[in-house]
C-alpha cells in the first residue's frame, strides 16, 4: 500500500468531513439536525468504502481522483462557483432548521436519501468504466476513448449522476430554499463540459468521431 497516498486520502476524507459538518451543525445551532447526519453517513460511509477499494485495486485511479488541481482558467472558475453554490446551500440548510423556514416532511428526506444512494452506485459503475477519470481536465498518456456501457448512452455520464447526486442534496436536507441554491448546478457544468470538450476534441484522438456516435452529452434526447 502506498503510505503517502493513504495518508493524503484519510486527510482529504477527514477535513471533507468536518467540513461539511461545520457548514450544517453551525448554522443548524445543534446538532439534534438529523438530515444533517443523514447526509453525512450516506455520503462519506460509502466514499470511506469506495476509497478502500481504490487503493488496494486502483491506486492510480485513486490518485487522479484526489487531484483537484486544474490548469484550465475557466475549470478554475467552475470550482470556485462549485464551492459558492455548497456553502451557500449547506448554511442555508443549517439556518432553515434553526429558525423553521418551511422544513420538507421526513418522508420527503427519505426519498431523496434513496435517490442519493441510487446515483452513487451509478457513480461508482462510471468510475469502474472508464479509469481515466480525473477531477481535472486533462488528456493522459495512452488515453483511448470510453463508448462503452453509460458511455454508450451520453458522453458524459459522470456530470450527468452528479445531478442526480447534488439536486437530491438539500432535499435530503430537509431545505427548499437550499434546492433553489443546487438548481444552479446543471448550468456550472453546462459551462465546465464546453471547455472539456473543446480540450477533448483537439487533444485526445478518435473523440471527434465519438462526438458524431453518441449525440448526448448528459440526457438522452434533450442534451
Amino acid at each position: 500500500m502506498n503510505r503517502k497516498l493513504f495518508i493524503q486520502a484519510i486527510t482529504k476524507f477527514i477535513i471533507g468531513v468536518l467540513l461539511v459538518a461545520i457548514l450544517l451543525f453551525l448554522p443548524a445551532g445543534s446538532f439534534a439536525y438529523w438530515n444533517a447526519w443523514l447526509l453525512i453517513g450516506v455520503l462519506f460511509v460509502p466514499m470511506f468504502g469506495a476509497g478502500i477499494v481504490l487503493m488496494i485495486k486502483n491506486p492510480e485511479l485513486l490518485k487522479k481522483r484526489l487531484n483537484a488541481k486544474e490548469k484550465e482558467n475557466q475549470q478554475k472558475e467552475v470550482i470556485a462557483f462549485s464551492g459558492i453554490m455548497f456553502m451557500t446551500g449547506f448554511i442555508l440548510a443549517g439556518l432553515g432548521y434553526r429558525f423553521h423556514w418551511f422544513v420538507l416532511p421526513k418522508i420527503v428526506s427519505i426519498m431523496a436519501m434513496i435517490i442519493f444512494l441510487i446515483a452513487y452506485a451509478l457513480y461508482a459503475e462510471v468510475l469502474r468504466e472508464n479509469t481515466y477519470l480525473s477531477r481535472t481536465i486533462e488528456v493522459q498518456d495512452n488515453q483511448k476513448v470510453i463508448d462503452t456501457g453509460l458511455y454508450g448512452i451520453v458522453r458524459h455520464p459522470m456530470y450527468a449522476v452528479t445531478i442526480l447526486l447534488f439536486l437530491s442534496i438539500p432535499i435530503l436536507l430537509g431545505s427548499i430554499f437550499s434546492f433553489g441554491i443546487f438548481c444552479v448546478y446543471p448550468f456550472i457544468l453546462a459551462k465546465r463540459i464546453k471547455n472539456e470538450e473543446d480540450v477533448l476534441t483537439k487533444e485526445l484522438t478518435g473523440y471527434d468521431a465519438y462526438k458524431k456516435k453518441v449525440k448526448y452529452r448528459m440526457i438522452p434526447f434533450i442534451w
